[in-house]
């Protein structure tokens, strides 16, 4: 990922690992394929919980302290938070998914949609890349 704006302010990383253990142990799961998803697709993104008390990616040197991607958990469902236009692009496939304008839902109670998350995840980092553009 390469930076193409002036630096932004410091994300503290770290605590992502405590978030989840904090969370219900039947959903522990759940986010830590969520967390792998979101890594698979930006390995060497800044990891933080410092950005609204959830687990957030960034990359320094773009708008918005360079976040781009967070999970949560809020029964009964996890959330995937990403830049809007990502939603926008995806509209389709998340037909049957609860969304607002950057947040999809997934229900507890069945799999995380790992190939979709790193779409979402994708379009998300490119939506970042054009608005830095």
């Amino acid at each position: 990922m390469k930076n193409t704006k002036k630096k932004s302010a410091a994300i503290k990383p770290g605590g992502v690992g405590e978030y989840i253990a904090d969370c219900p142990k039947q959903v522990q799961g759940k986010l830590a394929d969520m967390r792998a998803a979101i890594q698979a697709v930006a390995p060497d993104a800044i990891e933080t919980v410092s950005y609204f008390d959830i687990p957030g990616y960034s990359y320094e040197g773009f708008d918005y302290n360079g976040m781009f991607a967070w999970f949560s958990f809020k029964a009964p469902f996890v959330r995937l938070h990403v830049r809007p236009q990502a939603l926008v692009d995806h509209k389709k496939e998340l037909e049957g998914f609860a969304a607002t304008k950057a947040v999809v839902s997934f229900p507890t109670e069945g799999p995380i949609p790992k190939a979709l998350v790193k779409r979402l995840v994708k379009a998300s980092l490119r939506s970042m890349n054009e608005t830095a553009g």
